[in-house]
């Protein structure tokens, strides 16, 4: 089954549900559900340091991540493109302190004190322009949240890059810390690492030869029916170090 099939499911009601397909991640497909969380855990670690800012959320698509950072931020903009994505938002997450507005990262301005970008620098044919349209775009003190995938660990073993269609342009750790040393000042990198039972998973992957066994004893999909659906924030862990085996690429960037 390909990824384009899977829908949301059970969406309030007059929410049209959205489709998998590969360019953004969603919430309420338990097949996506490892993706999904990988990325709600960078969202929590931004969303602890925007208390009380102005924050936009540049190509918010669903906009679970937008609705997360309302929390605890004074305001949020979630900025989208996609008119699906857009108007599927902005009937799910009502918050006064939350809105979305349909339109491209490399145009859209607002004065603010913070800038997420995650998941997306990727995908943009020119990060240079949008990285100076963002500092810009802030407020003296401000700060720009950016990540992106590994290429170390996303592509297959030997492989320059991944196969992902929506991406122009796949970075290892060096070539990302130089793309944002370009133009900010102050670059906090860090990497988004397996923790918790992801971590066990992997060591028996690795090591213990788990996928063999269980393809033997015809178990795989009713563990991964039970195992893939209870991923949660707490099993990835952002820190530094040894990068180059980190999933994803974060930045916290200050002029």
């Amino acid at each position: 089954m390909t990824r384009e099939l899977y829908l949301q499911r059970d969406q309030p009601p007059g929410v049209p549900p959205l489709a998998l397909d590969g360019e953004r991640t969603l919430p309420d497909v338990p097949e996506e559900n490892y993706w999904f969380q990988r990325h709600v855990a960078v969202y929590e670690w931004v969303a602890a340091q925007v208390g009380g800012l102005r924050v936009i959320d540049m190509a918010s698509g669903e906009g679970y991540g937008s609705d997360l950072l309302a929390r605890h931020a004074a305001s949020v903009v979630g900025v989208e493109a996609n008119p699906d994505a857009f108007e599927h938002a902005r009937l799910r997450y009502v918050r006064p302190n939350l809105r979305f507005e349909r339109s491209m990262v490399e145009v859209y301005a607002e004065p603010c004190d913070a800038i997420v970008l995650l998941q997306t620098i990727e995908h943009l044919h020119d990060p240079d322009a949008v990285l100076e349209h963002f500092k810009a775009m802030l407020a003296p003190g401000g700060v720009v949240f950016v990540s992106t995938p590994n290429v170390l660990t996303l592509a297959p073993p030997g492989a320059e890059r991944s196969g992902n269609p929506w991406h122009v342009r796949e970075y290892r750790p060096e070539e990302f810390r130089a793309l944002c040393a370009a133009h900010f000042a102050r670059v906090d990198l860090r990497g988004l690492f397996h923790a918790r039972r992801l971590a066990v998973h992997q060591v028996a992957i690795e090591r213990l030869g788990w996928d063999a066994i269980h393809r033997r004893l015809r178990l795989t999909k009713r563990f991964y029916d039970w195992f893939v659906p209870a991923i949660a924030p707490r099993d990835f862990a952002l820190r530094g170090g040894d990068l180059e085996r980190a999933l994803d690429l974060v930045a916290a960037l200050r002029p």
